[in-house]
Formats: C-alpha cells, sequence, structure tokens
C-alpha cells in the first residue's frame, strides 16, 4: 500500500515508515557505554519501562512536580514481576510486599509518638523556667514538681508545693525575669530555624519575560519555620521540595517547636507535628525500596504519616485520620485510611504509655460539667459560631495583609530572629498582666475549661465566686482581643508554630464570657463549644474539628453544640474569605499548589477554552521539536532546545516531538533531556541523536494526554486535580495538530492570576 493511499478498517495503524524505522532495533547495536550510564542513574523498576511507549524516567529532581500515571504504571510493572514468581521464596516476598505497608504504617505511629514525648515533656519543663524552677529537680515542669505527676506512671500528691520556688516575689521582678526568658527562648527558637533556610527557584509570571541566558527567578524559604501543613499540602499534591522532610528538618522542627512554645508566643506545637510526623514518615518509607522509588506511593504514605500528628498533638487518633483526609491530602484512597487508622492507632498507643502529661489518660482536657444543655442554648452556640466565624475571616485577611506588607521590609524580610524578638517582647508585654494569658496556650485552655463545681484552686473559679466580676469581665475581653492581635503578627514568623492551639484559647476566653451571662450554666461548656467555633472559623475544618474537639474533652453529648458552632463559623468565615488560614499561607509562600475544587471555582465563573493555555508562537517555536522523517536531529539543535527550557525556569517542561505537519510523536520531559546532553558517553557530538531507537529514545513518552484547544477549561482542570498530569498536550480542533502545551505550574500561575 502506498503511503497516500487512502486508509480503512484494515489498515495498520502504525505507519509503515515508523515500523521500517523501528525494524532498525533488530539489527542496530546499542553502544554498550551509553546504555551501562543511563542505567546506573535509574531504579531496576524504571529500566522495565524502556521498552514500552510511556519511556523511562530519571528520578525527579528538585522543585518539579511527579507524573502520578507515569508512577502507577511503573508500580504496575513491579506488581506483575513479584506475583509472577510461583515458587515458595516468591511468594513469601509477595506476602511480604504485602504487609509493608502496614508494617511502615505501625513504625510511624511508634516513632511519631517517641519524638512527641520528648518535645511535651521538654516544652513543659522550660516554658515554667519563665517563672519559677522546681528546687528538688530542676528538670521537672512545676506540675511534675508539685503533684508528682511524673512520664511513664502517675502518683498524686496533693496540690501545694513547697518544693516549686518562684524567682522572685516582687511583681516587676518576676515580669523582668519572664521577659528575659522568653526573649532568650525566642533567640534560640529562631536561631535554630534559620539553619534550614533554602533557596528555591519560582515559575515566571508569563512565557514572555524569559529570555535565553537569563537567570530562572528564586526566593527563599525556611524549611523548620511555620506549621509545615501549607508545604505538606504542596507535597502531597504532587511538588517535589527537597530536604523538606530531612532528619534535621525534623530536628531542628522538634527542637525549635519546644523553645518557640515555650516562649509564650501565641502559637502551638500542634501543626509542627504534623510536620514532624510527615518526616518520620518519608524517613521510614525510604526503608522499603516501593515507597523510596515512586513518588506516588511515597505520597501515600505521606498521607498516613499526617494522620499521627494530631493523633499525638490532641490525643486525638480518629481526629487525626479525618483531619489528613479532610485538610492535608489531595489523593486518599480506602487503603490510605485504613493505613491512617493503624497508624494513629498506634501513635495513639504508645504515647498513653509514655504518658508524658503524667495524668495517664489520652484525654488532654477531660471535662465532666454534668450540666445538660436545653433548647434555647442553641441560640448561644449558633452565636458563638457567627462570633467564631467573623473571628476568623478577620483574622485571615489581616494575617495576610500583614505578611504582604509588614515583611516585605528589608529590616524584617532578611532578619527572620529580629522580628521574632520584637514579637516576643510584645507578646510578654501584653499577656504578663493577664492572669489569664500569662502561661503557656495549652495551660490556658485548661484552665478556661475547668468545671468550676470542683474549683481545685483554680483562679477561674475564684473571679467567677466574687460578688463584683468586674475585672474578670475586663481579663476576658482584654484576653480574646490581645490573642487576635498577637495571633495575627506571630503567624508567619520564621519559628516553628502552628495556629490551632491559640485560635482555640481565643475562643474559649470568648465563650467563657459569654457563658457569665447564661444562668444556670458552666461556662466552661460555652468555652468549650466556642474554642471549636474560633479554630473552624481560621481553619475551616469540619467533620475533624468536631471529631478531635470530643476526644480532646471526651464530652460525648455536646458533639451536636460542636457541629452547630462549627458549621455555622465555616458559613460566616467563607462569607467573609473563601480561603482558610492555609491557602492565604499557600498564597504567600508561592508553591504551585493546585486544589482542584478551587480551581474549578475559579474557572467555572469565567466560562473559558483550553486555548487560553496555548503559550505564545515565540515559545512554542522553542518547545517543538521536528524530528524529521529519519527521526534525527543533531545534539546541538537540542542543546540549543534545552538553554531556551532552563531560560524559562519552569524545571520540569520538555520538548514537544512534532513531524513536519504538526502531528505529535511524543514528550521528552527537559530533566532527561538535560542528563542526555551534559552526561559524558550518553551522545557524541559526530553522530545525530536517533530519537526511535538510540539511547535517547528510552526517555522519549510517546503516550503524552492531549486535550483540544476548544475544549472548556474545566476539562484541563479536571486532568491535572484528578489525574495528577505533569503536562498535557493542546491540539488544534480538526486537524489535531499540535499548537499548545500545558505544564502544571503554568496552569496554577494562570489560575493566580484570574484572582488576583
Amino acid at each position: 500500500m502506498s503511503h497516500d493511499e487512502e486508509a480503512n478498517e484494515h489498515t495498520q495503524l502504525l505507519d509503515p515508515r515508523i515500523a521500517e524505522l523501528r525494524g532498525r532495533k533488530q539489527s542496530t547495536q546499542v553502544h554498550d557505554e551509553a546504555a551501562s550510564i543511563v542505567s546506573s542513574h535509574i531504579s531496576k523498576e524504571e529500566q522495565e519501562l524502556a521498552g514500552t511507549a510511556i519511556g523511562e524516567r530519571l528520578p525527579y529532581n528538585d522543585y518539579t512536580t511527579i507524573d502520578w500515571l507515569h508512577d502507577l504504571v511503573k508500580d504496575s510493572f513491579r506488581h506483575r514481576a513479584i506475583k509472577s514468581r510461583t515458587s515458595l521464596k516468591g511468594r513469601f516476598l509477595a506476602g511480604w510486599d504485602s504487609c509493608q505497608g502496614w508494617v511502615a504504617a505501625s513504625m510511624i505511629g511508634i516513632f511519631t509518638a517517641l519524638v512527641a514525648f520528648c518535645v511535651d515533656v521538654a516544652e513543659a519543663t522550660i516554658s515554667d523556667y519563665k517563672v519559677g524552677y522546681c528546687s528538688s529537680n530542676p528538670f521537672q515542669s512545676r506540675e511534675a514538681c508539685c503533684t508528682k505527676r511524673l512520664p511513664l506512671g502517675t502518683m498524686e500528691m496533693g496540690e501545694y508545693c513547697e518544693e516549686w520556688k518562684m524567682w522572685s516575689q516582687n511583681y516587676w521582678g518576676s515580669f523582668s525575669i519572664y521577659v528575659v526568658f522568653a526573649s532568650i527562648f525566642g533567640i534560640i527558637a529562631g536561631g535554630v530555624t534559620i539553619t534550614t533556610k533554602a533557596n528555591l527557584p519560582v515559575a515566571r509570571q508569563n512565557d514572555d519575560d524569559a529570555q535565553v541566558g537569563s537567570e530562572p527567578l528564586g526566593k527563599s524559604m525556611y524549611m523548620a519555620a511555620g506549621s509545615g501543613i501549607p508545604e505538606i499540602k504542596t507535597i502531597l499534591s504532587g511538588f517535589v521540595i527537597p530536604h523538606f522532610l530531612d532528619f534535621k528538618v525534623l530536628f531542628v522542627k522538634a527542637v525549635g517547636a519546644t523553645f518557640a512554645v515555650s516562649t509564650g508566643l501565641c502559637l502551638g506545637k500542634e501543626g509542627p507535628f504534623v510536620h514532624i510526623s510527615t518526616c518520620v514518615g518519608y524517613l521510614v518509607a525510604n526503608l522499603f525500596p516501593k515507597y523510596r522509588e515512586n513518588g506516588r506511593k511515597m505520597r501515600e504514605m505521606l498521607s498516613v504519616a499526617c494522620s499521627s500528628g494530631l493523633s499525638v498533638a490532641f490525643g486525638a487518633p480518629i481526629g487525626g485520620v479525618l483531619f489528613s483526609y479532610e485538610e492535608i491530602s489531595t489523593y486518599f484512597p480506602r487503603k490510605v485510611l485504613w493505613r491512617a487508622f493503624v497508624c494513629s492507632l498506634f501513635a495513639a498507643i504508645v504515647l498513653k504509655a509514655l504518658n508524658p502529661t503524667g495524668t495517664g489518660k489520652l484525654v488532654l482536657f477531660e471535662t465532666n460539667y454534668g450540666i445538660d444543655y436545653d433548647p434555647i442554648h442553641y441560640l448561644v452556640f449558633i452565636s458563638l459560631g457567627i462570633s467564631g466565624g467573623l473571628f476568623g475571616g478577620v483574622f485571615c485577611q489581616a494575617n495576610f495583609l500583614w505578611s504582604k506588607t509588614f515583611r516585605k521590609y528589608s529590616i524584617i524580610k532578611n532578619h527572620p530572629v529580629f522580628e521574632l524578638s520584637l514579637v516576643v517582647l510584645v507578646t510578654a508585654l501584653l499577656q504578663f498582666p493577664n492572669p489569664l494569658t500569662r502561661e503557656a496556650g495549652d495551660v490556658i485552655l485548661k484552665n478556661l475549661l475547668v468545671d468550676c463545681r470542683h474549683p481545685e484552686g483554680s483562679w477561674v473559679c475564684q473571679q467567677e465566686a466574687l460578688e463584683d466580676k468586674s475585672h474578670y469581665y475586663g481579663w476576658l475581653v482584654y484576653g480574646t482581643t490581645v490573642k487576635l492581635i498577637l495571633t495575627i503578627v506571630t503567624f508567619g514568623c520564621k519559628v516553628p508554630s502552628g495556629i490551632i492551639i491559640p485560635a482555640l484559647d481565643a475562643g474559649a476566653l470568648f465563650g467563657r464570657l459569654i457563658g457569665q451571662i447564661i444562668p444556670t450554666s458552666s461556662p466552661g461548656m460555652f468555652a468549650m463549644v466556642g474554642a471549636a467555633a474560633f479554630l473552624a472559623g481560621v481553619s475551616r475544618m469540619t467533620v475533624s474539628l468536631a471529631v478531635i474537639m470530643f476526644e480532646l474533652t471526651g464530652e460525648v453529648d455536646y458533639i451536636p453544640p460542636f457541629m452547630i458552632a462549627i458549621m455555622v463559623a465555616k458559613w460566616v468565615a467563607d462569607a467573609l474569605s473563601s480561603e482558610s488560614v492555609y491557602d492565604l499561607a499557600q498564597t504567600v509562600l508561592g508553591h504551585p499548589f493546585l486544589d482542584p475544587e478551587h480551581a474549578l471555582s475559579i474557572v467555572r465563573d469565567k466560562g473559558l477554552l483550553v486555548e487560553e493555555l496555548i503559550p505564545p508562537s515565540q515559545t512554542m517555536r522553542e518547545i517543538t521539536l521536528d524530528v524529521g522523517p529519519e527521526y534525527k536531529v543533531s545534539k546541538s539543535l537540542l542543546a540549543t532546545k534545552l538553554s531556551q527550557l532552563k531560560a524559562r525556569g519552569l524545571m520540569d517542561a520538555g520538548l514537544v516531538l512534532v513531524d513536519s505537519n504538526k502531528m505529535l510523536h511524543g514528550y521528552l520531559a527537559q530533566a532527561e533531556l538535560d542528563f542526555a546532553i551534559n552526561e559524558a558517553g550518553v551522545m557524541t557530538d559526530s553522530e545525530p541523536v536517533d530519537l526511535l531507537v538510540g539511547i535517547v529514545s528510552t526517555f522519549v513518552d510517546r503516550t503524552p494526554l492531549t486535550i483540544c484547544a476548544k475544549a472548556p477549561m474545566e476539562y484541563a482542570v479536571e486532568l491535572f486535580g484528578k489525574l495528577g498530569l505533569r503536562h498535557l498536550i493542546v491540539v488544534e480542533e480538526g486537524s489535531s495538530k499540535v499548537v499548545g502545551v500545558i505544564i502544571k505550574k503554568r496552569l496554577v500561575v494562570f489560575l493566580e492570576g484570574l484572582v488576583h
């Protein structure tokens, strides 16, 4: 049949010219040296894909996105190879392969609990150094010194304590020592955090501003700063942030969180625990080749690890699983849910056995008010939800503006420890005078949830027993206001910090205030519901938060009030600002995170087509490569194309292989092209590069997904969000000629431009 003969249903799908060229594989001798060099840089699992149409890949470069579909196929090859062994040894290996996920999940839970135990005990002791020390054992906290509630065991000896010595009996002396210790702890926390500074490249805002030879844009980040949740969400969505989960970051995060919380700043260690647990998950998963060599499988285990972070932070194993599902993960199949359940379970079991609080209980703030709520109280719960939503909406926008304005000044941007010192000083000056806010965040919450039927020397109960409560009301109002202001300026400082405890504190202060005007009710009940409402307004968590609050307090009967306040708070906060504090932090950090639901809500209002994402003609000329009739090109041409790709700063772009008619023939990623050109022995200058049967051809993906330029934008968003694509080829309507290519990073930048 001639090449121009009309095709019919009996025509071979493969063009005879391509079949003829591929037939050279039988006669062409591949350079052994080049093949050896390539195989030394690629895993055995990846080498199995060299003879397939999807091609093999090098390990993912830093700051690139992973290819979820490619990793899915790679794992299928590995799975079939294991199952094909019928010997006794093969069956044993297959059984071990099936158990690895459960073993890894258990190990992650155990090690996370061990780290949490160390941080909890150290933080409780160091935090109390601001006010005094234990004369019998300087390494004990005030609670352990006075009540003998020691880790790994329990023993009650009463509340009165002669062994605890205050630094000074004078108010101003105590205040001065408090400020000095808080400043020292802050400097230590900031000092260790800045050791994790790293420079990240940034994608350019458009395709017209890249010039050949220009340097890619960049920014700085501190790996151990903040809660780590926005970065973890970015990693779980498929982005590679190198060293973010290394042991050094884990160690610095644990030490930094210990001293940061000890300063008395409006932050908590619960958010950093999620980062710590994810670091543990990464280190454990690297012990298993099936996770170490597959980005998709690794992210499954990281999602599992996230659940143990909240499990040890609040003693809430079920809430931790739901938190990972609702707030963190973008890919959460049922097997991940089951393993997260096991991981969270082991973390809770080990932490309870270690007993860092000395109570012998997993519940941190156990309450038993002994008073049921009436139907009229639902109105109060709704009002608390409205207040929590207002608090969350105001906080999110104010913190975003603070980060975009104040932290842009060079003295603040370039000297993060200086900013932290200022915040520590202001915090100490504003919080120390108020007896309600003088302690660490978790102690504040514990004091505000107290049941005054059994006061046990509580300052809160003493004030509520007075006839004149005006000063007490003033402290509650002052505390709520100060918490809002200080949390706005604190969240985003370059120390390990979380938003959960400060939001709970502010809600508990406000709820306790509201409880003073409700007759025949325990104010602690409204403090508890108010805490849930304020955190919901800030984080927009719903199901997971309701379960966490139940596990945190042990109050099953108050689940309906929690649910009411949380939903109302979310609705009100969404009306003020559709993005939670983690979403806004994501925007400030600038990581290429694609939230499919948020992205769909953006494009749904615009009615755009995929053709809006087609790069300019100059860009398309640079990123397309005509393979010619022989599928051979010169090395110099590939080197020129590579330099043009590098100038764009995307790092995970590539070349679209087309013929003279602009028909698609494959995709060659930038990382593999860079390796082939710059790795000695892979290419020679004298010979043309064969893209069909040569060494470089093993890197070519001949099955890239395509989309019509006239397709709705929703198609592209769904393909990237649900399939985890790295790139998507745009073809012309009717002719199927290549007219563009969409990179995930570019899609994210485009969507951000529509919003801002």
